[in-house]
């Protein structure tokens, strides 16, 4: 009898397996979500730091902006796709990763957005009800910024505090991934994709002219002088992309999504799109390179907002998003076997940019403060 309750406990324990957890920004699945999710992204102050009246600011902002972004989303059907995205990526990353990662089975999906729904303290204590001991969080953001992934794991380290003071969920970070197959070779596949589309829809025989314009979401200035990763780890990105593609097009690197007085990273996506379609330029390719999944950034500004306002919109095409793509699923899936294999807890460049990054006490400076091996 013993030894049946004994086994019993071990076979419990063992299969509580791994938890997997996509983090992003997250969007508005609802239009009447809209205002939350912007109020929640103007008051996070690892983004757009306001300093003491960042609260106050925040509600100012999101107040006046949400009937605007409400447009936006009913444009694109009512909602932000991020979280069916997310959520089917994890699921199918699990069932891969329970194939050929078994010592670490099963895998458990959850996302976990930092100003939508699902929101970090939400998916934590459903880990935490679901008996979830060890866990790994992803960042779907490939090349990491303070202000996006550093967010989402301060968040996660604040969170952790309140709901799970005793630390029972011992978690690891891959904290970025700027040059993975799962990026590079997917995108590198679409791209392929797209100028085929230019032979077919625009009677074009030759694409060797047509610019590939990899676009990416800016950063303030604030941010960027402060040594911040994300332009580098982008323009690696960018290169490794071209050089997967042997440099086959022009190309240029771009920033979108710029909003305020502040000065921001450029240069504009929108601005270099314009001059490119004006020009002799045969085509453009437009690459949203740091997104893994459609939504507002893509479906609405980029689609409606720049390529359907052009003069001659069929000059201009984007790529399609990872989404739903398996080989891209099986590469991330690769990528989270590595990491488990490895035993790495978490990047040699997180500490670094952990320090530079910090904004506030409540901040999580060093990560061996949090992270530790299963």
């Amino acid at each position: 009898m013993l030894i049946r309750r004994f086994q019993s406990t071990v076979s419990s324990n063992l299969k509580k397996g791994t938890g997997i957890v996509f983090m992003n920004m997250g969007g508005p699945s609802t239009v009447k979500e809209t205002y939350d999710f912007l109020f929640r992204l103007f008051s996070d102050g690892d983004l757009i730091p306001f300093g003491r009246f960042q609260n106050i600011l925040a509600r100012f902002i999101a107040t006046r902006r949400t009937p605007k972004i409400e447009s936006y989303y009913k444009a694109i059907g009512g909602g932000s796709p991020i979280r069916k995205w997310s959520e089917y990526q994890s699921s199918k990353l699990c069932e891969k990763l329970d194939i050929i990662s078994p010592q670490s089975a099963p895998h458990k999906p959850y996302v976990a957005f930092r100003y939508a729904n699902p929101l970090t303290e939400d998916t934590l204590q459903k880990m935490k009800n679901d008996g979830i001991t060890k866990a790994i969080a992803f960042s779907q953001y490939p090349q990491f910024s303070y202000s996006t992934t550093g967010s989402s794991i301060n968040e996660l380290y604040r969170q952790s505090k309140i709901l799970d003071p005793e630390q029972s969920i011992k978690w690891t970070v891959i904290d970025r991934w700027p040059d993975h197959p799962a990026l590079v070779k997917t995108f590198a596949a679409h791209i392929k994709d797209t100028l085929n589309r230019f032979k077919t829809e625009n009677g074009m025989t030759d694409t060797k002219n047509v610019v590939l314009q990899f676009s990416a979401h800016s950063l303030p200035m604030d941010i960027v002088n402060k040594g911040d990763s994300y332009p580098a780890e982008v323009a690696a990105s960018v290169f490794a992309i071209m050089k997967e593609l042997n440099f086959s097009n022009p190309y240029k690197l771009t920033w979108q999504s710029q909003v305020g007085p502040k000065p921001w990273l450029g240069a504009q996506t929108e601005k270099i799109t314009k001059q490119l379609a004006s020009s002799d330029v045969p085509g453009v390719v437009l690459v949203p390179i740091a997104f893994t999944s459609d939504h507002i950034e893509t479906l609405h500004e980029l689609d409606i907002e720049l390529i359907q306002e052009l003069p001659d919109p069929s000059k201009v095409k984007r790529v399609e998003s990872l989404n739903g793509d398996q080989t891209f699923i099986d590469y991330l899936a690769e990528l989270v076997k590595s990491h488990i294999d490895s035993e790495i807890v978490f990047s040699r460049q997180l500490p670094l940019d952990s320090m530079l990054g910090v904004v506030s006490d409540n901040s999580l400076t060093d990560p061996k403060e949090f992270f530790r091996a299963h």
